[in-house]
């Protein structure tokens, strides 16, 4: 495991272990973001290594977790040991930035991470220079600005996203290839009563009723709406 001067970042929030029993949430983004991804994938903010687990699979043959909290970072390198993931992962304590220079991937991947990163651009900037010409940035992040709460701000988000802004954010080097709203029934929920929005911590009954009744629903009726309408928001660029 590497380490950097980025390694007395510590996260914010308790959210990560709360949402590592959102089972059927990974499950339904696995298959949403799963096949854009390919042989070689960078994760940038990987967390406790929840989504990694969810998605690294046969066929992977490097997946490297870059998380900036040593704490977290450690987490992962126990699961790698432990066989809770797979082998071909590594970690690496810090940023994108920190990083050696690597030979380009196919995929870089950020899951709710990307409304942490004030200059979200630059940010996507310097992926497209590690990624293969035809490789992906993949995003999944909160959707809809006017849906911003305290638990947003609680946890560090500087933003939500809308189908503009993925437009905005597009690379000199990469084409938008793709975005889509996803979880229309928890929008929908959340406008009628803001019961996992509106605390400043969801709690854990909470989070499996929303992951247990309404993520199932949404996974039929998102398709349905063309992916119009959600909560959050999935986002895909292709290198040029």
């Amino acid at each position: 495991m590497s380490t950097s001067a980025a390694s007395a970042f510590a996260y914010v929030g308790d959210e990560l272990a709360l949402f590592s029993s959102a089972t059927n949430w990974k499950a339904y983004v696995a298959e949403l973001v799963g096949p854009h991804l390919g042989a070689r994938v960078i994760e940038v903010g990987a967390g406790m290594g929840s989504s990694t687990r969810a998605l690294c699979r046969a066929g992977v043959q490097s997946w490297t977790c870059v998380e900036p909290d040593p704490h977290l970072a450690d987490l992962i390198t126990a699961k790698i040991v432990g066989g809770e993931l797979p082998r071909c992962c590594d970690v690496h304590v810090g940023v994108l930035d920190d990083l050696p220079p690597t030979a380009p991937v196919d995929a870089i991947l950020y899951l709710d991470v990307l409304e942490h990163i004030e200059a979200d651009r630059a940010e996507l900037e310097r992926a497209v220079n590690r990624l293969r010409s035809g490789g992906r940035i993949v995003v999944l992040s909160p959707a809809h600005q006017w849906l911003f709460t305290p638990f947003d701000a609680a946890i560090g988000h500087h933003r939500r996203y809308s189908k503009r802004d993925a437009r905005r954010l597009t690379p000199d080097r990469a084409t938008l290839e793709a975005v889509r709203y996803v979880d229309s029934v928890g929008m929908l929920a959340s406008l009628g009563n803001r019961m996992l929005l509106q605390s400043s911590s969801p709690t854990l009954a909470q989070v499996r009723f929303w992951d247990r009744l309404l993520v199932p629903v949404s996974k039929v009726i998102d398709p349905l709406l063309r992916h119009t309408v959600g909560k959050s928001i999935v986002m895909v660029w292709t290198k040029r």
